[in-house]
């Protein structure tokens, strides 16, 4: 980062030292003619300052600035939620007047290393990364690092023994996500007596959602020893996998589940699916707790068929464009910025299914 900024500082004062120094240059060019009183040769026109006529003063023009280059490692385009947040990175990129080079790494960990490194030979300013699972990042962090370009990590976390690897993590609290499902289902059981079956969609195996939204709901509803995880079993984030495995647990435990806690709106989608196939009633026979927040969510719940939504902001867009500005100046950066979010209920599911932006 401060290599390639001081490159460009040096070509701007570079700029100013040939536009002072070309008045002589023409004056000594002016001295030394060929035979016949023509020059020796032509001095071309300095584009970098220009004398108005009249005027005794011109004023010098900076070479244009280059943009900020960002290289981005988006982790894959698994759910509506995901492209909604490549969208709000390409449009905020646009807005900002960033240069941007996307990468969609298609859920593999191996590519993301493999743009990381394109990035890294491209000489980029700043890199962001939304890393699909929370280990192994150490040595290709450490490789950005070595080559001088700062590193933010976007949406996901990463599990490092050197913090200073990257600069600041850009993304919802999962592990507080987790706990607004669990809260929200003490609440809305606190009189039902137990003992309740729950059953639960995680994400990917290994990834810091899946890690922390599971985590979150399990350390609040410990307080009630009759609600039972019966369940829990990655489906990736995906509508087919959450309508796959929810359909599993219906064969095995049929209608004794009275709750499906599912880490995002995708595979909750998938999963009524299922219960509807099953000929139970999602949302009145099985109460549905998801994580995200988009639009096809809030309509399932204007129907009745999901009773929470836990939000999760994918419009991560803008405040990545004002960290790498940030970034560039020079600024020092909290080490984690997380959006502001709500929990959503049945009651709200009218007005904010037409604010929905996603």
């Amino acid at each position: 980062m401060i290599r390639k900024r001081s490159n460009r500082i040096g070509a701007r004062l570079l700029s100013v030292m040939l536009a002072a120094l070309l008045p002589g240059l023409l004056l000594l060019a002016a001295g030394c003619e060929a035979p016949g009183g023509t020059a020796s040769r032509d001095v071309p026109t300095s584009p970098v300052s220009s004398m108005p006529a009249g005027n005794g003063a011109g004023e010098e023009q900076e070479a244009p600035e280059q943009p900020i280059v960002l290289g981005f490692s988006q982790l894959g385009s698994e759910s509506d939620w995901r492209m909604a947040n490549s969208r709000s990175i390409r449009e905020s990129a646009a807005e900002a007047g960033i240069e941007l080079l996307f990468d969609n790494a298609e859920q593999s960990q191996e590519k993301q290393f493999e743009a990381i490194r394109g990035f890294i030979e491209r000489k980029v300013d700043v890199i962001a990364v939304s890393p699909v699972i929370e280990s192994g990042w150490e040595p290709i962090l450490q490789e950005a690092k070595q080559a001088g370009i700062p590193v933010i990590l976007s949406d996901r976390a990463v599990e490092v023994s050197d913090p200073s690897l990257y600069v600041t993590t850009i993304g919802s609290d999962f592990y507080e996500e987790g706990q607004k499902a669990g809260k929200y289902l003490l609440d809305k059981l606190r009189n039902e007596p137990g003992p309740i079956s729950i059953v639960e969609l995680q994400g990917t195996e290994g990834s810091s959602p899946t890690i922390e939204r599971g985590r979150g709901f399990r350390d609040i509803i410990q307080e009630r020893e009759d609600l039972v995880i019966q369940r829990a079993v990655p489906a990736d984030f995906t509508v087919e996998q959450g309508k796959e495995t929810m359909r599993a647990f219906l064969k095995e435990l049929g209608g004794d589940i009275r709750v499906l806690y599912a880490h995002n709106d995708d595979m909750a989608l998938g999963a009524i699916e299922a219960i509807e196939e099953y000929g139970l009633r999602p949302g009145k026979d099985i109460i549905i707790i998801s994580v995200d927040g988009t639009r096809k969510a809030f309509e399932m719940m204007v129907e009745g068929k999901i009773n929470c939504i836990v939000e999760c902001n994918p419009l991560l867009g803008p405040i990545i464009m004002q960290a790498v500005r940030e970034i560039i100046e020079g600024r020092t950066l909290p080490k984690r910025i997380v959006p502001q979010e709500s929990v959503f209920t049945e009651g709200m599911a009218d007005r904010e299914a037409a604010n929905r932006q996603y």
